[in-house]
């Protein structure tokens, strides 16, 4: 196998490079060759827009696959919950590594748990799903809190509760662990308050789809229960015909029986921002043994969400 450095495209982000840091040494383990990042800027990261004014969907892959299918980079990694469920026929996902935490978390003043915040608790966050669901919880148990829309990195929104500006920011929790910042999190939000967006905690490790000798060392790296997971909650999205920035989150999660997984819960939620309506459902069954099992049963939980008004909860839809 050639010694020459492979070429590892990334975003410019502090979390970005770290994340792929991770992943460049790992397959510098599997290849026994270097790899080198390449930073390229896309979209999402120079427009100040917020998320929901620009679509989500695709803002900060597009240049990402641009600079695979012209060769300027033979890999690259995104953060799966970033990714448009069409993958391009050029392209293929060779690898999902092990999943982080998928779970949301708080980072607030004085080290304050998610209950304990104030009266009128101003709470930043730039993603329509957290707001739906934030605000759902408040109403239901008679919590009165704001949710503020934001964007920024890590330290930029963090920075808005240093500052006063906010009581706490909504994070998630694989994101502060990849930079080595856990410690900063003053509460976990709890999978029945907050469900996450779909693929939320997982990478996604995608090349050319011809060239077969990366795609069996990058697969080496895979893991088949996260990637039979994420297929199932990104089939849910799909369904939904949703885009990333859209307010539905979704996690499947494995059940065991002592040490044997045996079944698989897949949850989905939509619901308005200002969370006076919601559509929440749950499905388990066997665990999919293939990708065609997996979307199969991302798609039966989404008709089920349409079948009790799931669309008209979403603003505008994925076209």
């Amino acid at each position: 196998m050639s010694t020459k450095a492979l070429r590892l495209g990334t975003r410019r982000s502090r979390l970005a490079m770290a994340q792929s840091g991770q992943v460049a040494d790992a397959v510098s383990q599997v290849t026994g060759r270097p790899v080198e990042l390449v930073e390229i800027t896309t979209y999402g990261d120079v427009s100040r827009q917020h998320l929901a004014q620009i679509g989500g969907t695709g803002v900060f892959v597009t240049a990402l696959r641009e600079a695979l299918a012209k060769g300027q980079v033979d890999f690259a990694v995104h953060s799966l919950k970033d990714l448009p469920t069409t993958q391009p026929e050029d392209l293929v996902l060779a690898a999902i590594p092990v999943r982080e935490d998928p779970r949301d978390v708080i980072v607030a003043r004085d080290a304050l748990k998610f209950t304990d915040l104030p009266r009128g608790a101003r709470i930043g966050t730039g993603s329509p799903r957290r707001m739906a669901q934030l605000n759902a919880y408040a109403r239901s148990h008679g919590l009165d809190m704001e949710t503020v829309p934001i964007r920024g990195n890590v330290d930029t929104r963090i920075g808005y509760v240093h500052d006063g500006e906010l009581d706490a920011v909504v994070l998630a929790a694989a994101g502060l662990s990849r930079l080595g910042r856990i410690d900063e999190v003053t509460d976990f939000l709890s999978i029945d308050t907050v469900l996450p967006a779909p693929g939320q905690g997982a990478l996604a490790i995608e090349c050319a789809a011809d060239n077969a000798s990366l795609i069996a060392a990058l697969g080496e790296l895979d893991d088949p229960f996260t990637r039979v997971a994420v297929t199932a909650e990104r089939s849910l999205l799909a369904a939904l015909e949703a885009g990333c920035s859209a307010p539905v989150g979704a996690l499947a999660d494995l059940l065991a029986d002592g040490q044997i997984v045996n079944e698989m819960r897949l949850r989905g939620v939509v619901g308005t921002t200002d969370g006076t309506r919601m559509v929440q459902l749950s499905t388990t069954g066997p665990v999919p043994e293939t990708h065609d099992g997996a979307m199969a049963l991302g798609r039966e939980l989404a008709a089920e969400m349409l079948a009790q008004g799931a669309a008209g909860l979403m603003g505008e839809r994925a076209l």
